[in-house]
């Protein structure tokens, strides 16, 4: 008996203006769990993730990823038939996702008051760098910018040197979760408000707007309360969490580090058995995390003179053992060699094109969260530049070769 894939979002269908990585990682996630995502991309380049990180050929790894589980149509937005394919799309979609700055849209007559005529019940999810409305709306905002006004940068790092950065677009990421969140909030209530009340919701409940800056800050859990109540400015602690001890990373005898979060009053005590330290575990003055935060640094003296006389697995074994929470510091490679993800399917295979050459059995990362008890399957990586063109404007729309032509800008005269 075949079993019935679960597809939570099938039927759901979402049109993504996006370009680059938060708009498209909203469209991920909807597309991940069933939805129908038509990403349009603009003749020629299409959105410029190809091109990120390119090793090889015209087409990233980033690109295949984010955006998988979608099909690719090309329109020119400089032209009034690729406009008006955008209103007949939109017409036939539930969400309209988008990442351009604000008025770009209106601009091209693409306004939510334009949606709303072709489509009065379309939930339009727009991220921008600092929102719609406010004196900074009009401003560009890249990840970078939104995670150095939402707090982040400031405690990412070492304290006697400048601010860094994670080594992933998170403030992106972060607002493509958040989008994807009141993306479903606005089908959510557009189902239940026709259900209970047999109404609709007007168009400014269904307008969702994510701001890069916000999405960011919303991550920083007392950074404000703590210094509107007591005056205190979080600084940069390394590879400690402020208040909270002790977690770090330490250096083992082999040359690799581990991170050890023995930072709970009970584990804590264990933790210091383990190190052969049990006079650290009793001390009065270290039963409380802010009593270890004082004195942190003895803390990671000893715990670091343990560790440099282990190595890596056998100081993770002694405290495994403990039941102290600790792990080695994984790369790409130990990811892919790791049982746990492989028992979850978290790391998929696929053959994949870099537009120069097929690269066979590349592992991808699964789809997060797991339903049924593994990641659900990858139904195909990012797709080629216009792969689904044809089969979108002609199939759902209806269009001739000469009306697809001109929507792409492949057609003479098309602009407008």
């Amino acid at each position: 008996m075949t079993q019935t894939p679960i597809a939570p979002l099938e039927g759901v269908r979402v049109l993504e203006l996006g370009n680059y990585i938060a708009a498209p990682t909203a469209a991920r996630l909807l597309a991940d769990f069933g939805a129908e995502v038509i990403k349009v991309e603009r003749p020629g380049t299409g959105d410029e993730l190809r091109n990120w990180r390119l090793h090889k050929g015209n087409t990233s790894m980033l690109y295949r990823t984010i955006n998988r589980n979608k099909k690719s149509v090309v329109l020119d937005l400089r032209t009034k038939a690729g406009r008006q394919a955008v209103l007949e799309l939109a017409a036939k979609s539930d969400i309209l996702l988008e990442n351009f700055r604000p008025g770009t849209l209106e601009k091209w007559g693409l306004g939510p008051e334009v949606l709303n005529g072709v489509n009065p019940e379309l939930v339009i999810t727009r991220i921008s760098g600092f929102g719609q409305t406010g004196p900074m709306s009009g401003r560009p905002g890249f990840a970078a910018v939104a995670e150095s006004y939402g707090g982040l940068r400031n405690l990412v790092g070492d304290p006697d040197r400048a601010p860094v950065r994670v080594g992933v677009s998170i403030g992106d990421s972060i607002a493509g979760l958040y989008a994807a969140f009141g993306s479903m909030m606005g089908l959510f209530q557009r189902e239940a408000r026709r259900r209970t009340a047999g109404s609709t919701v007007g168009l400014q409940e269904r307008i969702i707007d994510v701001a890069l800056n916000e999405a960011v800050f919303s991550m920083m859990e007392s950074l404000v309360p703590d210094y509107e109540a007591y005056g205190v400015l979080r600084e940069r602690t390394g590879g400690r969490m402020e208040g909270i001890a002790p977690s770090n990373a330490y250096l083992c005898g082999d040359g690799a580090s581990i991170v050890v979060a023995g930072n709970g009053d009970s584990i804590y005590q264990r933790y210091m058995e383990t190190i052969g330290r049990p006079e650290l575990g009793a001390d009065p003055g270290l039963q409380t995390n802010a009593g270890r935060w004082d004195r942190r640094e003895e803390l990671d003296a000893a715990i670091g003179q343990w560790a440099a006389r282990r190595t890596a697995a056998e100081a993770l074994d002694a405290l495994a053992t403990a039941g102290v929470p600790a792990g080695p510091i994984y790369t790409a490679a130990d990811i892919v060699a790791d049982d746990q993800y492989a028992a979850r399917n978290m790391i998929q295979k696929f053959d994949v094109s870099t537009g120069e050459e097929t690269l066979t059995d590349i592992g991808f990362p699964g789809i997060v969260p797991v339903i049924g008890g593994q990641s659900l399957p990858i139904r195909n990586l990012g797709p080629d530049l216009g792969e689904n063109t044809e089969e979108v404007l002609g199939g759902l729309l209806g269009m001739d070769a000469d009306r697809i032509d001109a929507a792409t800008g492949r057609g003479e005269g098309t602009k407008a």
